[in-house]
């Protein structure tokens, strides 16, 4: 797998990415010239043919991304791969309708975009179907062998047969005889040098005096990557598996860049993009006041305690989407799906993410970040703390409008949700960067545009 902005990418999602990039620039390359013939070179080099090509390039691979094209999830079935090819297409085409009637100085011709996206729609499913073809061979698969047993190693094989896609087939266990003694002989050459496996990954709970240090020695100097279940499951996941840390793993791990230089950066990356989004939602925030008032009686800002950076209270503000009378009986509680306390503008303000715009000025405030782990409720976090291991982990930085949870979970509303939220959080607080930050909030777009993940 591959590092970029903090976050680990499958080898064969970037070769689908990087193969569907040369594609379609050259599908919109053939179609010029076989609109333009011998005039495509003038017309490429003198009128600005290059720039355009390269927007319409860019068009493309951002609808394919909102698509969800490059998830490789998608090649286990044909149906649902030529479904989203066909969505993006669509979604590629009308972009590219709307932007020729508004900006036509700005886009290619209409000739050349129509044969363009028919030489791009054949090129990508003949790619997709041979990519796919591709993906499924032996050669191009990894051999693991898990060593241990136990809770952690049912975990680490549970992910590797969940994430089958990222081309890794489990092809054993070595566990230990009742004398401790490790037979890992499968990881080693055979008598015509040949290596059965491509990865050995340590599973193993206590290895006080149990871990197989010169056999494993053996297996890396012929080649083998060994590698730890942790940090397998960490790039895999994209998560901090709670159960799996130890203060010891805190203090030695690469990350938690928490310097003043690089959170002042962030702060005011968080004021410019906070400013920014207000500036855009200005002409929609009289229509919700407007819409909240008439729909329910009391007031249109909610306004609530929650927990921010070093458990230090402060209200969030949001658009109020309840009854003003929701936890009147109750006392706090979790939110449902399909929450009866929802009021019906309400439902809507949640689905569109519309109901936190009044955050943004927690930001400006300085409560909050603009990216960072959602702000809980003082009554949640006093329980989950007691049954949690490192939820107070989480408060070390400041709570944000959108995080790496929000994206990679759909929501929190028990302990065991909040567990699975919390080591997204600490992903992310281990990974914390402007690049990431950028992009969970290209991510965030995707997840209000596709409307996951909100109750």
């Amino acid at each position: 797998m591959v590092r970029l902005f903090h976050v680990y990418y499958p080898v064969r999602a970037l070769l689908l990415f990087a193969g569907e990039t040369l594609l379609v620039i050259a599908s919109f390359l053939c179609a010029v010239w076989l609109r333009l013939g011998s005039d495509s070179y003038l017309v490429l080099n003198y009128e600005d043919g290059i720039y355009k090509l390269g927007f319409v390039a860019l068009l493309a691979l951002l609808c394919s991304y909102y698509g969800d094209l490059y998830e490789l999830k998608v090649f286990t079935s044909k149906s649902e791969s030529y479904f989203r090819l066909l969505a993006v297409i669509g979604m590629f085409s009308t972009a590219l309708a709307l932007l020729t009637i508004i900006f036509p100085d700005l886009m290619m011709g209409k000739g050349i975009l129509l044969f363009g996206i028919v030489i791009l729609t054949l090129a990508l499913i003949l790619w997709r179907e041979a990519y796919g073809w591709l993906l499924t061979r032996t050669f191009l698969r990894e051999r693991v062998l898990i060593v241990g047993s136990g809770e952690r190693a049912e975990r680490l094989s549970r992910a590797i047969r969940t994430h089958s896609h990222l081309g890794m087939d489990l092809v054993g266990w070595a566990t230990p005889d009742q004398d401790h003694n490790w037979d890992l002989s499968a990881a080693l050459p055979d008598r015509k040098g040949r290596i059965a496996l491509d990865r050995v990954i340590l599973a193993m709970g206590d290895r006080r005096g149990r871990m197989p240090v010169r056999e494993l020695l053996d297996i890396r100097l012929h080649g083998v990557k060994v590698e730890e279940s942790a940090a397998l499951l960490e790039k895999i996941s994209g998560r901090l598996e709670v159960d799996d840390l130890y203060p010891s793993s805190l203090i030695f791990s690469e990350g938690f860049r928490l310097n003043e230089m690089f959170m002042a950066a962030r702060r005011s990356v968080a004021i410019v993009c906070s400013l920014s989004v207000l500036l855009v939602a200005l002409p929609l925030i009289p229509l919700v006041l407007l819409a909240i008032k008439l729909s329910s009686p009391g007031p249109v800002i909610f306004k609530q305690p929650r927990v921010g950076r070093n458990g230090k209270l402060f209200n969030v503000y949001k658009f109020r989407t309840m009854r003003q009378d929701a936890e009147a009986k109750t006392g706090a509680v979790w939110a449902v799906t399909n929450d009866p306390r929802v009021t019906t503008v309400g439902k809507f303000l949640r689905k569109t993410r519309l109901d936190e715009i009044p955050q943004l000025f927690n930001v400006l405030k300085g409560d909050m970040g603009f990216v960072g782990p959602r702000p809980e409720r003082p009554e949640f976090v006093q329980s989950l703390t007691a049954v949690i291991p490192y939820y107070n982990l989480r408060h070390i930085i400041r709570p944000g409008v959108t995080g790496w949870a929000q994206v990679r979970y759909p929501y929190g509303a028990s302990i065991e949700e909040s567990k699975e939220k919390l080591k997204y959080d600490l992903y992310y607080i281990k990974h914390m960067s402007l690049s990431l930050d950028f992009m969970i909030a290209f991510e965030t777009v995707k997840t209000v545009l596709l409307r996951r993940g909100s109750r």
